[in-house]
């Protein structure tokens, strides 16, 4: 009997110990990211890097773009320098829950769904989809037009939401931009939707023989997106873009890449 009550304390107090860590193990301090920047002196930023005018590598391979001048300013504002993690857009929000990187900054629109896995601060861009059509297209010019024509989208977007809100369109799904982009020119795909700022930019740069064939059908919320449980965190990042926007920063970067005024709420 003794022997027996012996077995159970100890039992009882190594399960209390394994519980303990665990818990420990999971909870993520409002101030851990934090912390872990201000001791680094390091922002660890996430995106796909293959986004332009966003996030993409120039020619000596080193990352430019609006998200990376951004993520460079928000850096410096917090007393750290950005360190760019170039991630799959499928892979972003499960490696920022598995804490390889402190923040994504990568054109993710803010949506209830994200919401229940992560947090996100105010928008940093607003913009929204339009429908791309090759130049000579011309049926194709609202949402209702997508009925029956083949529409390329990115997988696990906004834009692949859009798409699928209009019933009898064939919907493809990509990983990348680019390949959407390629297959609209080579006549695979009768019309793609993306972002307006990233097409517009595109067109211009790559001279490519496609069109902005609508308005904007979605408009769209751009935010930051943090764990949860970093409340502290995501105020001082509000704080530094809100300082950006009063001193005129933001507005000099956002004409840099895009040549006009920012779209308000």
């Amino acid at each position: 009997m003794k022997k027996n009550l012996i077995l159970l304390i100890i039992t009882v107090f190594i399960v209390s110990i394994v519980a303990g860590c665990g818990a420990g193990g999971k909870k993520t301090s409002s101030k851990s990211v934090l912390d872990r920047i201000e001791k680094s002196k390091v922002l660890n930023v996430a995106f796909e890097g293959t986004y332009p005018p966003f996030n993409f590598l120039d020619d000596k391979d080193e990352f430019q773009g609006f998200d990376v001048d951004i993520s460079n300013e928000i850096a410096e504002r917090l007393g750290a320098e950005a360190n760019f993690i170039a991630t799959k857009w499928d892979g972003l929000i499960g490696g920022l829950k598995a804490d390889k990187f402190d923040i994504i900054i990568g054109q993710m629109t803010v949506t209830e769904e994200r919401k229940k896995s992560v947090d996100f601060t105010d928008p940093y861009v607003i913009t929204g989809s339009v429908l791309i059509t090759r130049e000579e297209t011309t049926d194709i010019t609202k949402l209702e037009d997508l009925k029956g024509k083949k529409v390329g989208v990115g997988g696990g977007t906004t834009f692949e939401e859009v798409a699928n809100s209009v019933d009898g369109a064939d919907v493809k799904l990509y990983k990348a931009v680019n390949d959407y982009i390629q297959d609209l020119q080579n006549k695979r795909l009768d019309v793609i939707i993306n972002d307006q700022l990233l097409i517009s930019y595109n067109i211009k740069e790559n001279n490519l023989p496609i069109k902005i064939a609508s308005d904007i059908v979605n408009k769209d919320e751009i935010g930051m997106a943090v764990n949860k449980g970093n409340e502290d965190f995501i105020g001082k990042v509000n704080e530094a873009l809100n300082e950006m926007k009063e001193d005129g920063t933001y507005n000099t970067i956002y004409k840099k890449w895009f040549g006009t005024d920012p779209l308000e709420n």
